[in-house]
């Protein structure tokens, strides 16, 4: 063996014996959560939208989204703005669907200089047509802009949208 490889070797066994020794800066593997108070925030608002949703009071409902809202649905596509979303929820929703908030899955994350990222499951029930239709599922991004106090929906994606089994 030359004496270079001899030398590589020997570095390369060294290495191998200090690397538990060696402390290295770790990488964070825990996601940075809000603080309660924008938990609590975050929380009230999409307990307050979706009141508004199960009750069709659309007016209430149109008030949380932006001008230029963008809500990306998994199955039915690109909806824009609160017009076309109230629209929507006019023709598909009022009384025939009662969205809630699974138990425990609500996650809420800081967006510096912005607002507020919700993510969470929710479920979708069909009142009175529980024998007929299954109960839905799906899997939800909200994005909460805070412009001057006031907060809006600025981008949802409502995915992975599935019946559970009965």
């Amino acid at each position: 063996m030359t004496q270079s490889r001899a030398r590589t070797v020997l570095l390369f066994l060294v290495s191998i014996l200090l690397a538990p020794t060696l402390r290295l800066p770790a990488q964070s593997t825990a996601r940075e959560t809000a603080p309660g108070d924008l938990v609590r925030t975050i929380t009230s608002l999409d307990s307050a939208l979706f009141d508004s949703y199960n009750h069709c009071d659309l007016q209430k409902f149109g008030s949380y989204w932006s001008d230029s809202a963008e809500f990306y649905h998994d199955q039915g596509g690109l909806t824009v703005g609160p017009k076309q979303l109230v629209d929507i929820i006019r023709e598909t929703v009022c009384g025939k669907v009662r969205r809630e908030l699974v138990p425990g899955t609500l996650e809420v994350y800081v967006m510096h200089g912005y607002g507020a990222l919700e993510t969470g499951v929710h479920r979708f029930h069909h009142p009175g047509r529980e024998n007929v239709e299954p109960v839905g599922e799906a899997r939800f991004i909200t994005l909460w802009q805070n412009k001057d106090g006031s907060w809006k929906i600025t981008r949802v994606i409502s995915y992975d949208h599935h019946p559970l089994p009965r």
